[in-house]
């Protein structure tokens, strides 16, 4: 491909919330071309349509899924469709040489059996599971650059690991000590009608859900584990928050003794010096989800408390930014060796 052309890049489940948000990312990419974009529900139909917001942007209509016509016409392609939807195409793709990055969550547990216990399903493509690389950008860059696949992480995961793995690669907490606390923006369980997603439900209203069994705890424990060389158990414990996106997330962890303030900024500082995505605040300022709201910037803050001997990371990033489609793209910028924060600088909307 020259220099000069543009890379054709595919949406598959473009309708759903993190499919609308990679468009509208994309849209504003300086490198890229969106050549196909595809939706079960609006084939045929105009994305101004369905979404008027992007009216204003020339978009090729949503059509089918057909993997015959997205190897003729991507030349690379964001997978957004659910879990056990798209993982034969994303197959397909992948063996036919299109790089593939995929938002669900069917690539990025590398044990089939663990996710045959987390998804109640035997994996359809268990082949592609060693090949497949993590996306965590921050931490995958080098392993990123060679992908042909690419698990992009969950939204929860996304936000309790940036705030864990600088601490675990000091060795400055203990592993089995760790309690997540997250809370999440209603986008977070995909575009869909459900009870527990109607207005009346979640206005004025906050509740934890699937306390020790939600499906992003394995992944979490597997990436953790990763660096340990052992399985370690983590708490994790969601919560549904009454705001349309973002998640914080406090992290409450026992450090090693011995362990200062100073050596946790500088665990932050030397993990995160090149990443143009993570914030790590000043003392005495929390993150905000109003400050990386349609975003793919991540807050992280701090305390040390001696008296209860508890290290509490904060943590805050917008779902369907970092948690998903914004964290894709800067992930296609390292696939394709672009500048990482190619269409992604764009500051949160405030207020």
């Amino acid at each position: 491909m020259a220099s000069n052309d543009r890379v054709k890049v595919a949406v598959l489940g473009a309708s759903g919330y993190s499919g609308i948000e990679a468009v509208r990312l994309l849209a504003g990419h300086p490198f890229v071309e969106i050549s196909v974009l595809t939706s079960e529900h609006y084939a045929g139909r105009e994305v101004a349509e369905v979404y008027p917001h992007l009216a204003a942007i020339d978009l090729p209509p949503f059509e089918e899924l057909r993997a015959d016509v997205l190897e003729q016409r991507a030349d690379i392609v964001i997978s957004c469709l659910p879990e056990r939807v798209g993982v034969k195409t994303v197959a397909q793709l992948v063996n036919s040489g299109t790089k593939v990055i995929d938002v669900s969550a069917d690539f990025r547990l590398k044990d089939s059996a663990t996710y045959h216990q987390t998804y109640g399903a035997e994996h359809p493509a268990p082949h592609l599971l060693g090949v497949a690389v993590y996306g965590l950008s921050e931490f995958n860059r080098r392993e990123l650059r060679e992908a042909r696949l690419v698990a992009n992480p969950g939204c929860y995961p996304t936000g309790a690991l940036l705030g864990i793995l600088p601490l675990i690669r000091r060795d400055l907490i203990d592993p089995s000590s760790i309690i997540i606390d997250a809370k999440s923006g209603t986008t977070g369980a995909r575009r869909q009608a459900a009870i527990e997603q109607l207005f009346a439900e979640v206005n004025e209203n906050f509740r934890a859900y699937k306390v020790g069994t939600h499906r992003h705890t394995p992944e979490i424990e597997q990436e953790i584990g990763a660096i340990l060389g052992r399985e370690v158990p983590v708490m994790f414990v969601p919560h549904l928050l009454p705001v349309t996106r973002g998640i914080l997330t406090s992290i409450f962890m026992r450090p090693r003794n011995g362990t200062t303030e100073l050596d946790v900024r500088a665990a932050f500082e030397t993990s995160f010096a090149k990443s143009r995505f993570v914030r790590l605040l000043k003392p005495g300022m929390v993150p905000e989800l109003k400050n990386v709201r349609a975003t793919n910037f991540c807050e992280i803050a701090f305390v040390l408390e001696r008296r209860s001997q508890t290290l509490c990371v904060i943590t805050a990033i917008d779902n369907l930014g970092k948690g998903a489609a914004g964290q894709a793209i800067q992930n296609l910028n390292l696939m394709l060796g672009f500048d990482e924060a190619a269409g992604l600088l764009a500051p949160a909307p405030v207020p």
